[in-house]
């Protein structure tokens, strides 16, 4: 068989035999087949690039993932905060279902309660001691001044009414004796009367507390009635008001400036209140009353309660005395 000769179109002169040929056309093919030729360090770069893109899709993966553990949970607080855990307790007879926390608010108002309880009746027990021990002090006080009282008279009697003159000229020695007798009991009567002076003294003193006392008490019942009674404004006012409304009823500075009781002041205050309605009335309204009316049920008793007032009316402008005030009021109130 004959050789085959190729004649390439970019060749000039001579023939190529077919091995030529196929090293020619290997030759060409070399720079095509040179990627493929370097399998392992293109493999290896292609593997990390790959392995290099993947890495971000896991931790976007593992990155969701977590996220998604983070709003479970969440959810899960959100119901646990929504369904607080609550226990039954039992208070005035009824169940009720309450929280952790209003149970913990409720024993702490509940401690502090029984903490100012218990102070109130530890300071309320130290009052009463005080009290007890100053009652007892004041009863022993008046036993000592009924004591002293009784040893004054008895040296008093024991004090011999002896002609001292006599004796001092016939018997000096007796005389001498019952001089110094004389002298000590007037010491004794001496000193006995300066412990008296003391005890009264305390006794004014403790009198006169025990009433600004009763004063205060009796000014505090007295502004819960009547708020204005202790107004800076209007209690100068309402104070004249009524002392001059008692003075128009007969009673006098001193009697008005001795009344401490809050019962009293009421009773005339309301007193004069009454008299000023029924001064205001208008003309026609008295107009209208002394016309022709039918009767009606009460009306007998009506006249009679009027003219009974203006008998203890009259009779409190006489006597100005605070039980006919009272009797008055008594009317007021019917």
């Amino acid at each position: 068989m004959s050789e085959t000769t190729m004649t390439p179109e970019n060749s000039g002169s001579g023939e190529l035999t077919v091995n030529q040929a196929a090293n020619a056309f290997e030759s060409l093919l070399e720079p095509q087949e040179a990627p493929q030729g370097q399998p392992e360090g293109g493999e290896e770069k292609q593997v990390e690039a790959e392995a290099q893109e993947a890495e971000p899709q896991t931790e976007e993966v593992e990155q969701t993932e977590a996220e998604g553990d983070a709003e479970e949970q969440e959810e899960t607080e959100v119901e646990e905060e929504e369904l607080p855990q609550t226990f039954k307790v039992k208070a005035a007879g009824e169940e009720k279902d309450v929280t952790l926390d209003e149970l913990i608010k409720g024993y702490q108002l509940g401690a502090d309660y029984t903490k100012k309880t218990t102070e109130v009746a530890e300071q309320r027990k130290v009052v009463e001691a005080e009290r007890k021990a100053i009652e007892e002090a004041k009863q022993v006080r008046d036993t000592y001044a009924q004591r002293l009282q009784a040893i004054e008279e008895f040296i008093v009697q024991q004090t011999p009414n002896e002609d001292l003159t006599y004796l001092k000229e016939n018997d000096p020695i007796g005389y001498a004796v019952k001089v110094a007798e004389l002298s000590e009991k007037k010491e004794q009567l001496a000193a006995i009367r300066a412990e008296q002076i003391r005890i009264a003294q305390l006794q004014q003193s403790e009198t006169a507390r025990a009433m600004q006392d009763r004063v205060a008490q009796e000014a505090q019942k007295l502004t819960q009635v009547l708020p204005e009674f202790s107004d800076p404004a209007k209690g100068e006012n309402l104070r004249n008001e009524i002392r001059n409304y008692g003075k128009s009823l007969g009673f006098t500075d001193a009697e008005l400036s001795s009344v401490y009781d809050s019962r009293h002041v009421i009773t005339l205050h309301k007193a004069m209140m009454y008299d000023k309605l029924q001064k205001s009335k208008p003309a026609v309204t008295k107009k209208v009353s002394e016309a022709p009316k039918m009767l009606k049920a009460g009306s007998a008793t009506s006249s009679n309660n009027t003219e009974t007032i203006k008998k203890q009316k009259a009779q409190l402008r006489n006597s100005g005395h605070v039980r006919d005030a009272a009797a008055l009021f008594e009317q007021f109130l019917e």
